[in-house]
């Protein structure tokens, strides 16, 4: 019999370098008046950026400029945040936070309590990992989500929180359930499920799923066991729509007289961009000097966008090493230097095509068309599938939910658009608070921007005043390379990391 040796490895010495040079996160709210930085040096690895930037775009906050920089084995990002209400980040339970979640070395402490100012931390869709994951796509239908909620309702499954996108014909959703035939050990539902359990309810559910496809249509139904190292829910999201193939239809709108002319899409290269086109835009070169493949991405601004370009260039695989990031006005502009994980940059057209299609997919996913309901009221099982009933009975389809518990209430925010595509009239708002009840909050009229495409307009980039110079503005800055504006700004930062401010 042969004897094998191998080297003993201590796993404690893939943590070795946080422990000879452990991350710094420095909060810096004196450098300027109307943001806070925050700074991060640190050994790099692969997909740390995705992490740092979820830690934020988690709390809600809006990033306007960031600056990336990740060479030879070390990082130093710079992020310009501020609150919803475009407020520098000042709760010192919050800024604590922010430190505990981006330092690795801190992670025994970071599923301490939350600061109590800012409870919860998380958005309200993403669960814990104590619950089983229901995951679907198919093809996006009226009534889907209702169908789907009714029958977990009948299986005595309560929905624990949900979150549904759609996007090019296709439709994704996550949600989460407890068992209410059994009991857990401090009362209520029980969030684990015996596995004849979950093959019966999924089971079901593909019977849902499958009454209106054909016979060769994509869909799929899961039902995820809870698991520790769950992958984040919107970062799984936007895995289960681009498995879904949702980005095959996606193409760069493209052209006009600016530096980012010729953008790729689908293989070629079109012109003749009309002047102030807010549609998303990629281009895609390769620069000899540097040996990296330089990503540009021009688009309309909104809540998280920085977050989704940055999932979707980790789960490609590819590796960010140098980026600047800003917004001027309603538009945000980004430019990245990448590699491939295995050291290559995109060459072949192919990959350039597939590349442009799924960084465009991962801008429009979370753009939502429609009326903007934002329902609280009483939880209780059954209530997502009372809800999309009523939204189903009224001719109203959903393009984007979010739903989550908070304490004994129930909050949900629905992006509705009427089945005939006229605007959701006043009168059926109103027969929805009537039948529904709790409170209910329109946020807008019927339309084709979404909500979220404001908050961050409070550039930092200058001539942030308003008035029409803000446009003219925002093209001169497209025609240069935010390269340029990295390499200014990494020799003032890497000399500016100061203690944590108070």
């Amino acid at each position: 019999m042969d004897i094998t040796y191998r080297p003993y490895i201590d796993p404690e010495f893939s943590v070795l370098i946080d422990r000879i040079h452990p991350p710094r996160v420095c909060i810096d709210n004196d450098t300027y008046p109307d943001c806070t930085l925050v700074k991060v040096d640190s050994a790099n690895k692969h997909g740390m950026l995705l992490e740092m930037v979820q830690v934020l775009t988690d709390l809600d906050l809006v990033i306007s400029k960031s600056y990336i920089s990740s060479d030879g084995g070390w990082l130093m990002d710079v992020f310009h945040v501020t609150d919803q209400q475009g407020d520098k980040l000042t709760d010192e339970t919050l800024i604590h936070y922010i430190q505990e979640c981006i330092c690795p070395s801190r992670q025994a402490s970071k599923d301490s309590s939350p600061p109590i100012s800012h409870q919860p931390i998380f958005p309200l869709h993403v669960s814990s990992t104590q619950h089983v994951a229901l995951e679907m796509t198919g093809t996006d239908r009226p009534g889907l989500m209702s169908e789907m909620s009714a029958v977990l309702a009948e299986l005595g499954c309560h929905v624990t929180s949900a979150v549904a996108w759609t996007h090019n014909g296709r439709a994704a959703s996550i949600i989460y359930v407890e068992d209410t035939t059994t009991t857990a050990a401090g009362g209520g539902g029980s969030a684990a499920m015996d596995p004849c359990r979950v093959a019966q309810v999924q089971a079901q559910l593909e019977n849902v799923v499958e009454a209106h496809h054909h016979k060769d249509e994509r869909r799929s139904v899961r039902m995820a066991a809870p698991t520790p190292g769950r992958t984040h829910t919107e970062r799984r999201l936007h895995q289960l729509m681009a498995a879904d193939g949702d980005y095959e239809g996606c193409c760069s709108c493209s052209g006009g007289s600016s530096e980012l002319d010729d953008f790729y899409v689908h293989g070629g290269c079109h012109k003749g961009q009309k002047k102030g086109c807010d549609g998303t835009h990629v281009k895609i070169e390769n620069c000899k000097e540097t040996g990296y493949s330089v990503i540009t991405v021009r688009s309309r601004d909104r809540l998280k966008l920085l977050f989704d370009t940055v999932c979707t260039l980790t789960d490609l695989q590819y590796v960010v090493h140098h980026a600047a990031i800003s917004s001027q006005g309603s538009n945000a502009f980004q430019e990245y230097y990448v590699k491939h994980k295995d050291g290559y940059t995109i060459d072949s057209e192919n990959e350039k095509c597939r590349v442009t299609k799924c960084l465009i997919a991962a801008a429009e996913r979370r753009v939502s068309h429609g009326l903007r309901l934002d329902i609280c009221t009483r939880n209780r099982t059954g209530l997502l599938s009372d809800v999309t009933r009523v939204f189903r009975e009224n001719g109203l389809s959903i393009n984007r939910a979010e739903i989550g518990i908070r304490g004994e209430k129930a909050t949900g925010t629905f992006y509705l658009k009427d089945t005939t595509g006229k605007n959701v009239g006043p009168e059926t708002v109103d027969i929805i608070r009537r039948e529904i009840g709790g409170s209910i909050f329109v946020h807008s009229k019927s339309s084709g921007v979404s909500p979220e495409a404001t908050p961050s307009t409070r550039s930092r980039s200058g001539g942030g005043s308003g008035g029409s110079n803000n446009g003219v503005g925002a093209e001169e800055r497209s025609r240069f390379s935010f390269g340029n504006l990295l390499w200014a700004h990494l020799e003032r930062l890497s000399s500016n990391f100061k203690p944590i401010k108070s």
